[in-house]
């Protein structure tokens, strides 16, 4: 019997995302770091985890070990209703005052009023490169799969694949750029209702405690390093993974306009009072 390309390319990604699912552990990936008294709860034997916020307490997990470069993949499904000043995160940082990080933290709001999906990008100890976006789905009602890949030449955040920004390495015209400094992964439940929702005017609202996010599907692939400083220079070589040299093709370009056009609501590069100059990095081709 023949078989269709379209049922073919159907298997092909039904068999991988079962890989996906099998090579999932947060008993072998992670340890929780924050959070006791059952806040945060490894589930499912391995394959998801819950963490809880409530006025006492939030909570959180990190990356056993430490990665220099990599892809790292976390299926995330928020917290629903009044989120009001809670904060979820999934990000990538290193230790020392001045450390890289690379941020996906999703501010939550008022029932009804959707998340704002928080990006930022830390070198040597200096932030102020954030990006904002709606998503263009409810993200507390299914799981879906946030991204960060991470190479020499470029930072990208996706959502389900699809692009969503991208923060490329100038640093040859003096812009810092995360690559010599192992990052763990981190993921945590928190509230910050003094800035996290409209800025602070709506408050967290306890009644509604405990606050519960759900993470699943963890993939973190890269060269592992047990210790910050067993992770070499970044010059080490892979077994030709992808992510190593991962840019946009022209359906990524096209999706990133369409993200950045559609649900994009807060840009660093054009907030004029903050930046009277452009930042370097933001002139150009962004992609």
């Amino acid at each position: 019997m023949a078989v269709s390309k379209t049922h073919a390319n159907s298997i092909l990604l039904f068999l991988a995302t079962m890989i996906a699912v099998a090579q999932a552990n947060f008993n072998r990936d992670v340890a929780i770091n924050w959070g006791g008294d059952g806040r945060a709860q490894i589930v499912d034997g391995g394959r998801g985890l819950r963490l809880s916020l409530d006025r006492y307490s939030g909570s959180g997990f990190q990356s056993k070990n430490y990665y220099l470069f990599g892809r790292f993949d976390m299926m995330i499904k928020l917290v629903p209703g009044n989120s009001a000043g809670t904060v979820t995160t999934f990000y990538l940082t290193s230790e020392g005052p001045d450390h890289d990080e690379i941020d996906f933290e999703f501010l939550g709001n008022s029932t009804g009023e959707p998340y704002t999906v928080h990006t930022n990008v830390y070198s040597q100890g200096k932030g102020d490169k954030e990006q904002q976006f709606r998503l263009w789905f409810d993200p507390t009602a299914a799981f879906h799969t946030y991204s960060i890949v991470w190479n020499p030449h470029r930072i990208i955040f996706m959502v389900d694949n699809i692009p969503m920004r991208v923060f490329n390495n100038n640093g040859a015209s003096g812009v810092p750029f995360p690559t010599s400094k192992p990052m763990r992964v981190i993921c945590s439940l928190w509230s910050a209702d003094d800035w996290a929702t409209q800025g602070g005017r709506v408050k967290t609202d306890w009644t509604k405690a405990p606050f519960i996010a759900h993470y699943r599907n963890i993939r973190l692939s890269g060269k592992p390093c047990a210790t910050a400083s067993s992770c070499g220079s970044g010059n080490d070589t892979f077994s030709n993974e992808a992510w190593q040299t991962q840019g946009l093709d022209a359906n990524g370009r096209n999706r990133i306009r369409w993200v950045q056009q559609k649900h994009m609501i807060y840009n660093y590069c054009n907030d004029r009072p903050r930046f009277p100059q452009t930042p370097h990095e933001c002139k150009g081709s962004r992609f």
